[in-house]
């Protein structure tokens, strides 16, 4: 079995990424290759594999208990991250939010932004009625999957 040539550089460069936004997973492709690095308190685990697996990973840590994001998790206008990066409610510091509790927000309408690998990724209103929770702050990572709105 050949041992591919782990680009120790670039794993520094994810493992500092996600020290410095406080992200727990990031990962990055470049042709048939691919760099995953998970980070979390406990054991750390490296492995090199195959160029479409995974060249660093670090085991996972035991969930966290459940919070207020799960219980929204199955409203039907449950608003969920699409990715792993940076909230941020307003289109700039010191800009009035996008949205606030209480408003009535249209489909496709601008909710907030995350940002990922330096860019910042509108998120738009799955539909029409009104935010009823912002279970998010500014500046704050999020995680896949994870509930940002609630609009009922």
């Amino acid at each position: 079995m050949s041992r591919l040539p782990v680009d120790a550089e670039a794993i520094r460069v994810l493992a500092d990424i996600l020290l410095d936004t406080g992200l727990t997973e990031i990962e990055i492709a470049e042709g048939d290759s691919r760099i995953r690095v998970v980070r979390a308190p406990a054991t750390v685990q490296a492995a090199v594999a195959a160029p479409v697996a995974a060249m660093a990973a670090v085991q996972p840590a035991a969930a966290p208990p459940a919070s207020d994001m799960a219980d929204f998790s199955q409203h039907p206008g449950a608003v969920k991250s699409p990715m792993v990066g940076v909230a941020y409610l307003s289109p700039e510091p010191g800009a009035p939010s996008f949205v606030n509790v209480g408003q009535t927000v249209a489909a496709g309408q601008t909710l907030l932004l995350i940002e990922a690998m330096k860019t910042f990724n509108q998120i738009k209103a799955p539909r029409a009625g009104t935010i009823s929770r912002v279970l998010v702050n500014p500046g704050v990572p999020v995680e896949y999957g994870e509930v940002l709105m609630v609009i009922d």
